[in-house]
């Protein structure tokens, strides 16, 4: 590639990349160093809190002088939504992978691993023995080289049968544990970038229908071809690959003993804490994180479904044509020679507005004047009556989530509710199941596509039939201290 061409790449880069415009904005340290904090603990946050965090963070900047701008938090956040650093979904923030690039930009500088060069060139020999295996046509070639690898596991177990032991140095294992962490960090990224390139493609997709110009039955036949799409683009099928390999069960258990027999050993120590702890929780970060794609995707179904049934593209499309009308007058006006300053009768009252913020903006609409003629006053009863406390019937969705463990610990292998249904009986009717249905959200368990069906009896014993959605749980996903749990 020629200097014109990689300059004209680069520059593009630093004026659209989200990840450029963040690392080069006035107070990037400021936004990358709260980012960090705030998503310390969790890929989740609500919106509530996190406004709540800025506003303190806000004042403390003030007092220092570091900012002087009077913009409240709310403002902020949303700013770096629309510029591409955060998402907001249900009310609750997450990093974008443009966040993420800048974020581990910027660690990198700080944590470079000058004598991590073996380690790098054993995973590059390693991916390039297995490839080399797998693309080779020839049924000898690949046989020779499978060969070769069978000797070498065979010397290996020869010389641990006659009981050498060949360890790893200090230096060995600081360079592979702190490897292993690197690569395992940048998965959580992968699932930013999947989430991005899926909404681009909903976005691709409307600005088609909205050009198309046909019918509303055109476009709903186009949609029916096109909806595969986010399916079959590089993002959904690498995303259902990964997806295949986490549901593997045999692979996930080996992967998730190896961790916790990895982290139990000298070895560890080279890890700081929090890269020790995201480690040990890395199989329930990419179930949760899994279970985020496959929410983001099938709300996007859901909404380009809807904006076809609402008409909203037919609508844009005609907003498109008055635009276009209106450019093409402004056109004429030009070539015709007519002075903007030209005087005409027509007059407009004006003002001057002063906004401080989009808040202060908003329209506030008059209370109706209640009538308060015909109301009595109650007092209220401090004693709940007998006829109340037998409605009651408290379900201890703690107790639930306990047992929900167990039977999963038993089972060894990820169950859905029906299964878990199955296996421990739900007597105290629908009361239960909710509780079934909070456990499963709270600790992120992964909601795969489609309903499932139960049936429960309640506590006199009838028998009901529920469709509820399916989601699909780990003994994993559980925290160790249920306290945790937001039920």
């Amino acid at each position: 590639m020629s200097f014109l061409e990689l300059n004209a790449r680069f520059r593009r880069l630093h004026k659209e990349h989200a990840a450029w415009r963040l690392l080069r904005s006035d107070n990037a340290p400021l936004i990358l160093a709260f980012v960090a904090d705030l998503f310390e603990e969790a890929d989740e946050i609500a919106f509530g809190r996190a406004k709540m965090a800025l506003d303190t963070e806000l004042e403390h900047w003030r007092e220092q002088g570091v900012i002087e701008v009077e913009v409240n938090a709310a403002t902020y956040l949303r700013q770096w939504i629309q510029a591409g650093w955060l998402r907001e979904l249900d009310d609750q923030l997450s990093k974008t992978d443009a966040c993420e690039v800048a974020l581990r930009f910027c660690r990198q500088l700080d944590q470079r691993e000058t004598n991590a060069t073996a380690s790098h060139l054993r995973i590059v020999q390693d991916a390039v023995r297995d490839l080399s295996v797998a693309i080779s046509p020839d049924p000898a070639e690949r046989i020779q080289l499978l060969e070769s690898r069978k000797a070498e596991i065979q010397r290996e177990l020869d010389e641990l049968e006659a009981g050498i032991v060949h360890e790893l140095s200090d230096t060995e294992q600081r360079e592979r544990i702190i490897e292993i962490y690197q690569l395992a960090a940048v998965l959580t990224g992968d699932f930013r970038r999947v989430e991005d390139e899926i909404r681009q493609i909903d976005q691709t997709l409307r600005v088609q229908m909205i050009e198309s110009g046909g019918s509303r039955g055109d476009v709903i036949l186009n949609l029916l071809e096109q909806e595969q799409l986010l399916a079959a683009s590089d993002a959904g099928r690498a995303f259902d690959g990964f997806f295949q390999l986490l549901c593997d069960q045999n692979r996930s258990t080996e992967l998730r003993e190896q961790l916790k027999a990895i982290l139990s050993r000298p070895a560890a120590n080279n890890l700081s804490e929090q890269q020790a702890r995201f480690l040990g929780k890395l199989m329930r970060e990419l179930s949760r994180e899994s279970g985020r794609v496959f929410q983001v995707r099938r709300r996007t179904e859901e909404n380009l479904r809807q904006f076809v049934e609402s008409g909203a593209a037919g609508e844009m499309r005609a907003v498109d044509r008055l635009l276009g009308k209106l450019e093409r007058l402004a056109v004429c006006f030009k070539e015709a020679d007519i002075s903007m300053r030209h005087e005409t009768s027509l007059r407009l009252d004006s003002g001057h507005v002063k906004i401080q913020s989009p808040d202060a903006w908003c329209l506030k609409m008059p209370e109706e004047q209640l009538d308060t003629r015909d109301v009595q006053e109650h007092i209220n009863n401090a004693t709940p009556s007998e006829t109340m406390l037998r409605q009651l019937h408290a379900v201890q969705v703690l107790a639930v989530a306990e047992k929900l463990r167990k039977t999963l610990r038993a089972s060894r292998i990820p169950l859905s509710i029906a299964g878990l249904v199955a296996r421990q009986p739900i007597q105290a009717g629908l009361e239960e199941l909710i509780a079934f249905l909070r456990v499963a959200r709270a600790v992120g368990a992964t909601e795969l596509q489609g309903r499932e069906t139960v049936e429960i009896k309640d506590r006199n014993g009838q028998r009901l039939k529920a469709e509820i959605p399916h989601y699909l749980l780990s003994a994993e996903q559980f925290p160790e201290q249920l306290e945790e749990l937001i039920l």
